[in-house]
């Protein structure tokens, strides 16, 4: 029980930071303003956040293009210091080795539930006529995705059905996810 409680507990400050993390790397991938002086209602947060790890991170690895490679291994580490600490409590039960696998398919996962709620926040404020700083961030996070899924499913009676389509193919990529990581860990 006391196992479960913390791996629940380290799940959701982990999910929280990581994601958080990548969150922070994809908005400057898509070159989406961070700073509260652009307009941005999460820039703050995303600051407050990530930080303390990420700005440290910045001086020993450098970006790839307009990848924010400090942002993606502070999510990496995140994650891999939560199995650690899991694998720890957990009284050194198994090989270490697949802590890497394991933090490096947490993020994945991470990734594809984060893209699912944008979405779904997408089209709940679809809904309804919204001209707010949070809905245009959102929007901005969501169209690069949903543009080449457009230009396939066409709208039927005016609706558009793209994020639907979207969320199912995330729901079919954590199906895929869960067999590789299973094929994976097998055969080490």
């Amino acid at each position: 029980m006391i196992y479960q409680i913390t791996s629940l507990l380290l799940e959701v400050v982990a999910g929280l930071l990581a994601g958080t993390c990548l969150l922070r790397l994809y908005m400057q991938y898509q070159r989406i303003p961070l700073s509260a002086r652009s307009g941005n209602p999460m820039g703050k947060f995303i600051f407050a956040l990530t930080d303390w790890l990420v700005l440290p991170l910045r001086r020993v690895i450098p970006s790839v293009g307009r990848w924010d490679m400090a942002s993606l291994v502070g999510a990496l580490l995140i994650e891999l210091a939560r199995f650690a600490m899991l694998w720890l409590i957990s009284g050194f039960a198994g090989s270490p080795l697949p802590l890497f696998i394991y933090a490096l398919f947490a993020l994945v996962y991470l990734g594809l539930h984060g893209l699912t709620a944008v979405v779904i926040v997408y089209a709940v404020l679809s809904w309804v006529p919204n001209q707010s700083a949070l809905g245009d961030l959102v929007e901005r996070l969501v169209m690069p995705v949903l543009i080449p899924i457009r230009r396939v499913v066409p709208l039927v009676g005016g609706i558009d059905l793209s994020p639907l389509v979207l969320l199912v193919l995330v729901q079919i990529a954590v199906i895929v996810l869960g067999n590789v990581q299973a094929a994976v860990l097998v055969a080490l």
